[in-house]
């Protein structure tokens, strides 16, 4: 039996939306499919406006574009996180200044970014791992009280809730990914969220390769020129109409992957009774959407060796992040190992498990009796 990490799949009718989309004459994007994912996400999100992207990382480019970044401003972010999330602030001249993450949720220590902060200090920028909240709360009290703007990264985290509350809904703008290995996919694909109506219409501008091509097509202006910086940001309405036939089947999609998820706990929790290994934490205050579901072993050996082990038995389970301060592009910003322990110590025992919509209850039963016959041996 050989189960891959992750496995694209498809769920009613993507192939046949896309079979309309050429047939209705526009693959270019900003059609009838963009509109359609565009409403879906603002009505599961309550946001303000929503624009959909060819990823994630655009996403985050466009916001750092945005709030007009400067040459040496800082935006604070966890290092345990994907390059995307520092690049695009790194792009715009600014510097991520990394925060050290929670041993329990693995997302940013709110009670450790006030100290992070300087006159140059912009934003900041939570990433919500594994779709599990970071504490909104604080960290929106802080932004509030120190005059920061707050971008959440929500790459993992669509339908997902803190406090009742969506994802995406409490800063100024947040991003999502639908990459192949997210929960509702498009391939590469993704979106910003504007909570914050200063940005509205500048959202569209860059949105639209810095033209107000937007405010022509609703027929506010009578041709449409360049005005402003911006980029090809709009992903094609074949990507839009695959993840349109995804969001028709979003509860169904949600539902058996916090099935699959919760299987996984309630199968492993021996384990972790026994002292063998943690698992994931969920606040009680946040629901998440079954994204990652990971375990933490006690060393660094001990997850190599557990690596190992199910790599011979053809169980894709991978590790994750390195934090990025530990990287070579983090030397060169000035960070150093031993800096951020925790994300460290972290990023070193954790194995993700494979977790995708069509993994069948025997594949998972042949990777919790293989984790259990590593710790019997």
């Amino acid at each position: 039996m050989k189960i891959p990490y992750n496995k694209p799949f498809i769920a009613g009718n993507e192939l046949t939306h896309i079979q309309d989309a050429v047939e209705n004459g526009q693959l270019a994007g900003n059609g009838k499919y963009t509109k359609l994912c565009q409403d879906h996400i603002k009505k599961v999100t309550h946001s303000g406006k929503v624009l959909l992207t060819t990823s994630c990382t655009s996403a985050l480019e466009m916001s750092a574009k945005l709030i007009n970044l400067k040459i040496n401003d800082e935006v604070l972010m966890s290092p345990f996180t994907f390059v995307s999330t520092a690049n695009a602030f790194l792009m715009s001249n600014a510097k991520p200044v990394f925060v050290d993450i929670r041993e329990n949720t693995l997302n940013i220590d709110e009670l450790k970014i006030e100290e992070k902060i300087s006159s140059k200090t912009k934003a900041i920028c939570p990433v919500h791992y594994a779709g599990i909240s970071c504490e909104m709360t604080k960290i929106l009290q802080i932004a509030k009280e120190n005059k920061l703007l707050v971008i959440e990264d929500a790459a993992q985290g669509f339908c997902s809730t803190y406090n009742n509350m969506p994802l995406g809904s409490m800063g100024d703008m947040s991003t999502f990914s639908f990459h192949e290995t997210k929960n509702f996919i498009a391939g590469e694909g993704g979106a910003l969220l504007i909570n914050n109506p200063k940005y509205f219409k500048r959202s569209e501008i860059i949105w639209e390769k810095g033209t107000n091509r937007a405010s022509f097509f609703r027929g506010e202006i009578d041709k449409y020129t360049w005005v402003d910086i911006g980029s090809s940001y709009l992903p094609s309405e074949l990507i839009a109409a695959f993840l349109y036939g995804q969001f028709e089947k979003a509860d169904i999609i949600k539902q058996k992957r916090l099935q699959i998820w919760n299987y996984y706990f309630e199968r492993l929790s021996k384990l972790e009774e026994n002292g063998m290994v943690k698992l994931p934490v969920v606040p009680n205050n946040c629901e998440h959407n079954g994204h990652i579901f990971y375990i933490l072993t006690k060393t660094e050996d001990e997850r190599d060796n557990l690596l190992n082990f199910l790599k011979q038995k053809s169980i894709g389970a991978i590790f994750h992040f390195i934090p990025l301060h530990e990287s070579p592009m983090g030397w060169k910003l000035g960070y150093k190992r031993g800096m951020f322990p925790i994300a460290e110590n972290i990023s070193r025992r954790i194995i993700r498990l494979p977790l995708f919509f069509k993994i069948t209850k025997s594949e998972q039963d042949f990777i919790i009796r293989t984790i259990f016959s590593y710790y019997e041996k």
